[in-house]
């Protein structure tokens, strides 16, 4: 909960735990996603398999670096 400061201004809620709330919730639906999106490949030839995995594996890079970066700011 957020307290009163002296000021009478209400301190707003940390960026890290919402990060972290939101992190984590991404993560899992991703992962959901990635895995329900494997099995339309896994069939395929072996280099769409590779091609999959590898853009699978890291594109979820991005957006939680900028998660990362948005929770440090001041």
């Amino acid at each position: 909960m957020a307290r009163a400061q002296e000021s009478g201004t209400c301190r707003a809620m940390s960026r890290i735990p919402v990060a972290v709330m939101a992190g984590v919730l991404g993560i899992l639906l991703y992962i959901g996603a990635a895995v329900a999106l494997a099995d339309f490949v896994l069939p395929r030839h072996w280099t769409l398999q590779l091609l999959y995995f590898l853009v699978a594996g890291m594109a979820w890079v991005w957006p939680i670096s900028r998660l990362m970066y948005w929770a440090a700011r001041k």
